[in-house]
């Protein structure tokens, strides 16, 4: 809200869509945003803008309306409620809120882009409007993490900081908060999409300095002033993944909770978002056990079930190199896309946690580069090896990476370095 200075057309949608603090079922009723997409093409047919609604004509020209679902006396009510939208307008601005309508130039394209009509008619906001447009990756998962789930997020959280790349969420408790939390304290930037209270949030110690910093912005399409909702909860999810390049669900449960239908939704409506999962490590040693300190990573019903619903499983760690550009890479990659039964490479499977997948990686090694002596798809090679073609991505990459592998074209395929073999026989 540049200097605090509604342009008119978001003036008349706020008159016709914000409920200014008061019950919603409170006459007149304001428009819901499928009655607003309804008008807004009534709009576009007579050649017209909000902002022609505050017009003197504006009443003769609504009179015309023949559609059922918009009623024109309802309509003048909602233009009439000047007075409210000035004292809200000036309540926001002293609490530092901003507010922009969907036909703003501010306006995140990647909502209307994407969303088309189901992007908010009304934005408010808290911070920094540049980091609307950065994208970045979602974080999202259940409000109850154990101390695993929270550690990993933690790490992706931590690398994304490091990598410049911008973390989105919802703000809820659990995965949502520790996101966003975690990229701040790294010195990164964040996004958070609320669903109640932003009033409250925008002032909250833990955000307050990062949003003075503009490292932080938080946004709704809900009144500022609203207390929790369910259906609000769950309308929102579409936006942090609209916002976003990726999507990483930590945990989730089966056909429970926001989590498991914004997963769904992003899979089914938003096609150009890749959706990843926090996924099974595939467990690899038959000389690890219990006994040597091996954790065993919990991974939720939920995320097996994204997974075969068509989500990929999130690059394993090590992610020393750019993460950005694994990501890039596993969502283009057509052999991740189809999710796949957890294989093991071993005869007595055993779940290892994060921090010894650099440790396996190690220990396949050789025998990666003993198949590679001739060309080798992935596929071959990942049965050959009894492993799941995500994982051995994975290791591919990092020796690639490393000179030890080296990716041929046409057809795609992979074999031990020159430099490898020549040092072989030394």
């Amino acid at each position: 809200m540049s200097n605090h200075v509604l342009s008119t057309d978001t003036q008349a949608i706020l008159l016709l869509c914000a409920s200014f603090g008061q019950n919603r079922q409170t006459e007149p009723q304001p428009l819901t945003l499928s009655e607003y997409n309804l008008f807004a093409d009534w709009l576009l047919e007579n050649q017209m803008r909000p902002a022609n609604l505050l017009e003197a004509t504006a009443k003769e020209q609504l009179q015309q309306i023949t559609n059922k679902k918009l009623n024109p006396d309802r309509l003048l009510a909602l233009l009439k409620r000047g007075a409210m939208l000035s004292l809200a307008v000036e309540k926001w601005t002293n609490q530092g809120l901003w507010v922009m309508g969907r036909s703003d130039r501010n306006y995140p394209k990647r909502l209307k882009q994407r969303l088309r009509h189901s992007a908010p008619a009304i934005l408010y906001g808290v911070g920094n409007l540049e980091l609307l447009s950065l994208g970045g990756l979602a974080i999202v998962g259940s409000r109850d993490i154990d101390e695993d789930g929270l550690s990993y997020t933690q790490r992706v959280t931590q690398t994304s900081a490091e990598q410049a790349i911008q973390v989105i969420s919802g703000g809820a408790r659990g995965v949502d908060q520790a996101a966003m939390l975690g990229v701040l304290e790294a010195g990164g930037t964040s996004v958070g999409v609320l669903a109640d209270s932003l009033t409250k949030a925008g002032v909250n110690s833990k955000y307050r300095s990062s949003i003075k910093e503009g490292r932080l912005t938080l946004v709704s399409s809900y009144d500022p002033d609203a207390g929790f909702n369910t259906g609000n909860a769950m309308g929102r999810n579409k936006y942090i993944y609209a916002l976003a390049d990726y999507a990483l669900v930590v945990n989730s449960t089966v056909n429970q909770g926001g989590t498991w239908a914004g997963a769904v939704e992003a899979l089914a409506k938003i096609k150009d978002i890749p959706v990843f999962v926090r996924s099974r490590m595939l467990l690899a040693l038959p000389e690890a056990s219990d006994s040597e300190g091996v954790s065993h990573p919990h991974v939720s019903d939920g995320n097996l079930e994204l997974q075969r619903k068509g989500a990929k499983p999130f690059p394993s760690e090590p992610w020393n190199s750019s993460l950005k550009d694994v990501l890039v890479m596993s969502a283009s990659n057509p052999e991740l896309v189809s999710p796949e039964p957890v294989l093991e490479i071993a005869p007595q499977p055993v779940q290892l946690c994060s921090k010894h997948s650099k440790d396996i990686y190690e220990v396949v090694l050789p025998v990666i580069l003993n198949h590679l002596q001739r060309p080798i798809d992935i596929k071959s090679l990942a049965e050959s090896l009894n492993v799941r073609q995500s994982q051995m991505q994975d290791w591919l990459n990092l020796a690639v990476m490393e000179g030890k592998v080296r990716k041929t074209n046409k057809p795609v395929a992979y074999v031990v370095s020159q430099e490898v073999t020549q040092l072989s026989l030394l």
